[in-house]
């Protein structure tokens, strides 16, 4: 009979092994090979591993991956074409008013029918929906690209084709942000809605610059042209998805004001859009910028163009180095937070007259809002039910449509009653005071963990 040798026969040997396991003496054993040492790189490598966007969801979704990277493609066509109609509109009336009568054109049917497409999105099967906002997108982009061929220099036509973009999109998009509870698991949402900001702000940074090169060398016409083509890639995403009804409860008739009474009845996804309507309102100087660009920094249009660019570069910044995100589960604390950061950077560079440390404070700000946006998206997926997602998405639409107008209307006429630094630092505290405001009223809403939603 033969008896089994224990592992750790001598004491003194098995000590030695544990320390060398703790790296503080070598061993020689011929069992284990030496330890090696830590090098910088592999210490870099632990110190930045979870920082980046976790791109769990484009590795396991096919779906997911498709609509993302068609969406983000799409994002870029739109603001190229967003940038080639302010160039036409300009060269045909050399008017700033009837240039800034674009934006008009465009919020009226964001508002209209972003409530009314949340309600159809909540009654149909939402891919087919999604199909036909796509496709509408890419026929009014072709029609654009016909009409700069063609030299018919309308401008009524212009805004008519701007008023149709913005009823395609606010009908459609409710219908894309609902699908995505439904194409990954829930603990992925949080990274999945940080990868939709990435591909959304290359969209507002990527877009603009290709925009302009484009219609400098071939014309407006290049731009169209590019938008439309650059909707295959989400039309094509759309028609591989499977159908995608609303998993109703009681049957009853989709309708905008159910889904008003049931933000009404939903303290925290209530608190939620309060806190984004502060930000937007009271925490937004971009009608200021030209005014800014002269008064604070001597500059002119070329620095208008830092100061609106700076926040989506933050913004972008904030989706890339997400990783961190998909670890939080107190969202309504990480909301407040977000949007008191984006009020106190607003504060500050309202205060500075440094053009750099503005453009840093300005990008500060924009990856606060990416950050406040994440939370907010995954909240409204995972607390509201299937059947009322695509109401919220709607009225989620007008507030982000109409809360920077606000904020435009509320800037502008501080800095006309006093100035441009009272109104920026003041509208800064107004926003850091609603959210203690908030924090103070719904003291829930700070104890909200996204491993037990509630709405």
């Amino acid at each position: 009979m033969s008896v089994r040798p224990r592992a750790s026969g001598d004491p003194g040997r098995r000590a030695v092994e544990l320390l060398a396991e703790h790296g503080r003496v070598p061993t020689d054993s011929p069992s284990r090979p030496p330890i090696p040492a830590a090098t910088p790189a592999s210490r870099l490598r632990r110190l930045t591993r979870g920082a980046f966007a976790d791109l769990t969801p484009l590795r396991q979704s096919p779906d997911y991956r498709r609509l993302w990277f068609g969406q983000s493609v799409s994002a870029i066509g739109q603001q190229m074409t967003a940038v080639a109609v302010s160039v036409q509109v300009y060269d045909l009336t050399h008017s700033t008013f009837a240039t800034g009568l674009v934006g008009l054109c465009s919020l009226l049917p964001l508002i209209a029918f972003g409530l009314y497409g949340g309600a159809i999105a909540d009654r149909v099967d939402r891919r087919r929906l999604g199909l036909i906002g796509s496709g509408g997108l890419a026929v009014v982009s072709a029609l654009l690209a016909v009409q700069a061929l063609l030299h018919l220099g309308v401008v009524a036509l212009l805004y008519a084709a701007v008023a149709l973009q913005a009823g395609f999109f606010a009908v459609s998009s409710p219908a894309r942000s609902s699908m995505i509870p439904r194409l990954v698991p829930r603990e992925q949402l949080t990274a999945a809605n940080a990868l939709n900001t990435i591909g959304m702000n290359l969209g507002q940074t990527v877009g603009p610059m290709l925009g302009g090169v484009a219609i400098a060398a071939y014309g407006a016409q290049a731009a169209y042209l590019v938008d439309t083509v650059a909707f295959t890639a989400t039309l094509y995403a759309m028609w591989r998805l499977p159908a995608m009804r609303p998993q109703t409860a009681n049957g009853r008739r989709a309708t905008v004001l159910d889904g008003l009474r049931f933000l009404r009845d939903q303290p925290n996804l209530r608190t939620s859009f309060l806190a984004d309507l502060a930000a937007m309102i009271f925490g937004l100087p971009r009608a200021l910028f030209p005014a800014i660009a002269v008064a604070f920094y001597g500059g002119g249009p070329g620095t208008v163009g830092l100061l609106v660019a700076a926040p989506a570069v933050g913004a972008l910044a904030g989706g890339l180095f997400s990783g961190w995100i998909g670890r939080i589960h107190r969202h309504g604390v990480a909301i407040l937070a977000s949007v008191a950061a984006w009020g106190l950077a607003i504060a500050a560079f309202g205060l500075v007259r440094n053009l750099p440390l503005g453009l840093l404070l300005l990008a500060a700000a924009g990856c606060a809002d990416t950050v406040s946006m994440i939370f907010r998206n995954t909240m409204m997926q995972v607390a509201a039910p299937d059947d009322m997602r695509g109401r919220l998405q709607g009225i989620f639409i007008v507030v982000v449509a109409g809360g920077p107008r606000l904020g435009d209307f509320e800037s502008g006429t501080v800095a006309t009653l006093t100035t441009p630094t009272l109104s920026i630092l003041t509208g800064g505290l107004a926003c850091i005071a609603a959210v203690l405001l908030l924090a103070a009223r719904r003291p829930a809403f700070l104890r909200y963990d996204a491993r037990h939603p509630t709405p």
